[in-house]
């Protein structure tokens, strides 16, 4: 059985060893359902000769080690779905780790489709099959059973396995580049920090009315710091629908905000309908020049329906032909600004993506080439290679 590592002296010399390798896999185990932060439970990291379990909420247990590992330049960071674990370490580090690597990123790269799941993945490329009874267990309690550890464990060690296979298959097909233009933005600050005056895009946009957005961004600012001060869900401190109900009838009055349907009975007389009060009479009070002018909503095809449609198919041949999963090529936004731009600044037409799909979505605008159904095959007619696909 793997020993747990639970002193800052055993923390430190693991990491010492570990920093000796070109690549350790990395994974956490965290808790986030009563929580705003990802609560850190265990940390698993493994070289080619060994793997550790780090109990993270062991007493007195000083993390700097482990942060030190991550932010080391010369040890490369494997981690599969990577953005929630760096999230952890910004958050309790302050560091961001690099360089790195995710395994799912470039599996999509690599022609494993968009969906596939980690345990699929360690089955394709190791054909070892992943016991999954301990992911959905409670990482907080101690002490963790055998099944947790190996379970925990598990993950790091078939992650080494893949992460060669996958390197290897980048290498061949020279498409390093193109996974370290998306680790760049996984490395980015801006990624993971949250500033509460623009969550309010995250929401839906019911709005309509310059006052009731200015409510509505002055709530979900309030509900995001209040959040992240008491460390809870923000749904804990004001649901979505009554986030909306608040912005369309914005009340300055305890009686006003008990009328509300999404507010509970006595919820007016509590300290947070206080706060909430406030911060409506705040934006009630912002001179008519002031209030925020409300977004457009973007016509659903925006005259360019067919011209997306197209876009789309184009996009499918050119993700089956070359085995990079789409959503890494071009979104769905993506396909509309390019249908109605030709410069739109749009990653598509920008590097790796430009040349693999970008030149060929603007010729196909241009009708310097075209696409033709021929029996149940879907080809490309002009100048360019035909990649194809079977017609669905």
């Amino acid at each position: 059985m793997t020993d747990i590592i639970t002193t800052t002296e055993d923390l430190a010399a693991a990491c010492e060893r570990l920093s000796k390798f070109e690549f350790v896999t990395v994974d956490t185990e965290f808790m986030r359902e009563t929580t705003y932060w990802p609560k850190l439970c265990i940390i698993q990291i493994a070289s080619t000769d060994e793997a550790v379990v780090i109990d993270a909420e062991a007493p007195g247990l000083d993390l700097a080690p482990f942060f030190a590992l991550m932010a080391k330049e010369s040890v490369v960071k494997v981690f599969h779905a990577a953005r929630q674990d760096i999230e952890i370490v910004w958050h309790l580090g302050g560091i961001l780790p690099h360089p790195i690597f995710d395994s799912q990123v470039a599996a999509m790269v690599c022609g494993f489709g968009e969906s596939i799941s980690y345990d699929q993945l360690v089955g394709r490329i190791t054909g070892h099959p992943i016991d999954k009874s301990s992911r959905f267990t409670d990482w907080s309690r101690r002490p963790l059973t055998p099944q947790q550890i190996e379970y925990a464990i598990a993950d790091v060690t078939h992650l080494r396995d893949v992460y060669l296979a996958l390197k290897q298959k980048l290498d061949q097909e020279n498409r390093n580049e193109w996974v370290a233009e998306e680790m760049s933005v996984l490395t980015s600050v801006d990624t993971y920090q949250v500033d509460p005056a623009n969550v309010w895009k995250r929401l839906k946009m019911r709005i309509k009315k310059p006052l009731q957005l200015a409510v509505l961004m002055e709530i979900a600012a309030w509900r995001e710091r209040e959040a992240q001060a008491r460390d809870v869900p923000r749904g804990r401190i004001l649901k979505d629908d009554a986030i909306y109900e608040i912005a369309e009838q914005h009340p300055t009055t305890a009686e006003a905000l008990a009328r509300l349907r999404t507010i509970p009975r006595g919820f007016e007389r509590s300290r947070t309908a206080e706060d909430i009060l406030e911060v409506v009479k705040k934006a009630v009070d912002l001179p008519k020049d002031k209030l925020p002018k409300v977004p457009k909503v973007k016509p659903a095809s925006d005259g360019n329906g067919a011209a997306v449609d197209l876009l789309k198919v184009l996009l499918k041949m050119t993700s089956e032909e070359h085995g990079v999963a789409a959503r890494v090529i071009a979104t769905v936004d993506d396909l509309e600004a390019i249908a109605g731009d030709n410069n739109a600044d749009v990653p598509p037409l920008h590097g790796w993506r430009r040349e693999l799909f970008g030149e060929q979505a603007l010729k196909l605008k241009r009708g310097d080439i075209s696409l033709r159904l021929d029996g149940r095959r879907v080809t490309i007619v002009g100048d360019q290679p035909k990649p194809a696909i079977e017609a669905a």
